[in-house]
């Protein structure tokens, strides 16, 4: 399905002519997106459940944060939060326009949080009991309770500020045929799972003061290419047909260290790589099959064969860089495949000649879904692998990773190996909570102790460190239930090449964005 402003023919033949005659074309790039950002269907920040890195440089922020995930100034220039965390005042910048030319000010803010009313991202303003305009250039949030991770959400991709009248206009098509920010670049065209062209804004000169040139950008187009298949995307990047991967597999990180043009920049990843069970199909409404599944997941085996041993063993659903990521020996989940056949004889299933349990006459036969492209593919297969060692027989279903987000939603799935990108321990509250059935919250879990467990962790926090503490105890309660089994944590590995592109040795921002892509420029 292709959607795309009239420009759009022409902007694929600048970027074929890129690979043609680059040092003609050198204000333009063309960049990959991750494998796990291919698919997504829009750029509406407000109603999106999934955004790629070319979000950030069409919508601006509030606020951004660092590296080591500190909070700085964006379209806010300041703010303060009241003692008792009942209000906050933000004060923002003077001077800034939407791409349509609107102005960016106070009333677009108080126009801007009602938007999220009644879409799947409205928990990120849900504290949020009305936005004042106090003048042109400042805004007063008065919140129903008070909430230690509204900065956090503001600086989230999710709350990348969309021009009010345009966003109203147009509907359901803001973010497919057009998608208006303050960001340094739009949209000129987006055909989906295929690629994003930016133009340069070239009025931009409010960039995050994280970046050291805060504006305009120094490439005047970015053509971002969604290739699925990593293998080809890799071999794209070697023969010049693209200047950026901006996630390399760890299977082709030597390749990339031997060439002389190319070269990598690492950087922390937000990547969790796991596997889902449905609790409400048999057998997985029995708990003991549920962690017997759990256990039987080679953690060490997976990172070592399937990622070159590059990035780390999952054992908890948080990255380990979270606080909440640090709970109890007791719920962390490790491979310990003499308990999980323990289990599954206590569960009734007996080991047959074929190497597959039976049960009252039946096999232990799930379903094992995934998504199409080769290193999920390759990992599942080890899973499966795995899984039949203890006795599970899995039958590998692949669906494109466009359409699998629509397969869920049908509760069809017994197992899922999948990923998602995110820093923040509300995660746990968006795949598990109740009110998500179906899709985000493809394990069907709906539990009331994790339902109060959940409410204390969003909502019922005064300060960072009591809501560090309630989103412990409601992520070791959920990992004590066996929804999920945690399998890796990749590091992402940013390949480009040389001769064409230059990229700060240290990005100043938690992950790939509008930080780090403001700094990169064209090789004169």
């Amino acid at each position: 399905m292709t959607l795309g402003k009239s420009l759009m023919a022409a902007s694929v033949s600048i970027a074929a002519m890129i690979t043609m005659a680059p040092a003609v074309f050198a204000q333009e790039a063309t960049l990959v997106f991750a494998s796990n950002e291919v698919g997504q269907p829009t750029y509406n920040p407000v109603k999106a459940t999934s955004l790629n890195v070319a979000s950030s440089l069409i919508f601006d922020r509030l606020v951004a944060q660092d590296a080591n995930r500190v909070y700085h100034p964006h379209l806010a220039k300041s703010w303060e939060e009241a003692e008792d965390g009942m209000s906050w005042i933000f004060h923002l910048k003077q001077g800034v326009t939407f791409h349509n030319g609107a102005a960016f000010n106070a009333q677009t803010v108080a126009d801007w949080i009602p938007m999220f009313d009644g879409t799947d991202n409205a928990y990120l303003v849900a504290a949020v009991e009305a936005v004042e305009v106090v003048d042109e250039h400042t805004v007063k949030f008065v919140m129903k309770h008070p909430d230690p991770n509204l900065l956090y959400n503001l600086a989230s991709a999710f709350m990348g500020v969309p021009e009010p009248k345009s966003f109203a206009e147009m509907g359901d098509n803001f973010g497919v045929t057009d998608a208006i920010g303050t960001g340094p670049y739009k949209m000129q065209s987006f055909a989906i799972g295929e690629q994003t062209v930016l133009v340069r804004n070239e009025d931009y000169t409010w960039g995050s003061p994280l970046a050291e040139n805060t504006g305009p950008a120094k490439f005047e187009y970015l053509t971002f290419r969604e290739i699925a298949e990593e293998s080809t995307a890799f071999l794209e990047l070697k023969t010049g047909g693209v200047d950026m991967l901006l996630s390399v597999p760890a299977d082709f990180v030597p390749e990339v260290e031997k060439e002389s043009d190319l070269k990598l920049v690492s950087v922390p990843g937000r990547e969790l790589v796991y596997m889902v069970l449905n609790v409400v199909k048999e057998p997985f409404t029995d708990i003991k099959v549920r962690k017997a599944a759990a256990l039987a997941i080679n953690q060490r085996e997976i990172l070592d064969n399937i990622y070159s041993g590059i990035g780390q063993v999952a054992d908890t659903f948080l990255i380990s860089a979270l606080p909440e990521a640090n709970v109890a020996d007791e719920y962390r989940i490790a491979y310990n495949p003499d308990k999980a056949n323990a289990l599954l004889d206590e569960a009734g299933w007996e080991m047959g000649a074929d190497g597959v349990r039976m049960k009252d006459g039946k096999p232990l036969e799930v379903s094992l879904w995934t998504q199409s492209d080769s290193v999920f593919r390759r990992l599942t297969e080890v899973v499966q692998a795995q899984l039949k060692a203890v006795g599970i027989n899995g039958q590998i279903a692949t669906f494109d990773s466009a359409m699998i987000r629509d397969q869920y939603k049908s509760g069809d799935q017994q197992v899922a190996v999948r990923s998602y990108i995110w820093d923040n321990a509300d995660i746990v509250d968006w795949f598990f909570g109740a009110d998500r059935l179906g899709y985000p919250n493809i394990s069907m879990f709906d539990d009331p102790k994790a339902e109060d467990l959940r409410a204390a962790a969003m909502t019922g926090s005064k300060s960072s460190a009591e809501r560090i503490a309630n989103f412990t105890v409601y992520h070791e309660y959920v990992l004590s239930q066996f929804p999920v089994a945690p399998i890796y944590q990749p590091v992402i590995s940013v390949g480009y090449n040389t001769s064409r592109i230059t990229l700060p040795d240290t990005f100043n921002a938690p992950a790939v964005s509008a930080t780090v892509l403001m700094d990169m420029a064209p090789v004169e």
